[in-house]
């Protein structure tokens, strides 16, 4: 296995790693700055307010993006599994 190679593997997983987590945390940002932003104008400080709507995010885009990662990080891993035999040299 050769320095490039291991790179390019890294660089895939990462890629995958990004595509999965990066809608949740994105959704995530935007409904915590409007939360902020509503906070703010009122001057309601409650902790609640500021969970519950990201935790129902992430559970709604895990429901509507589930399968779609899901078939992602399983391609990756089939890939991954193929590479194995160029890896060990057999």
């Amino acid at each position: 296995m050769t320095p490039a190679f291991a790179v390019d593997v890294m660089r895939q997983a990462m890629l995958v790693g990004l595509t999965l987590a990066l809608p949740p945390l994105l959704a995530v940002l935007v409904v915590g700055l409007i939360i902020g932003i509503l906070q703010a104008a009122t001057g309601i400080q409650e902790f609640t307010l500021t969970f519950v709507p990201k935790v129902l995010t992430v559970l709604a885009l895990a429901l509507l993006l589930g399968a779609l990662g899901l078939g992602l990080a399983s391609e990756f891993t089939a890939r991954v599994l193929s590479l194995i035999p160029q890896v060990t040299g057999q």
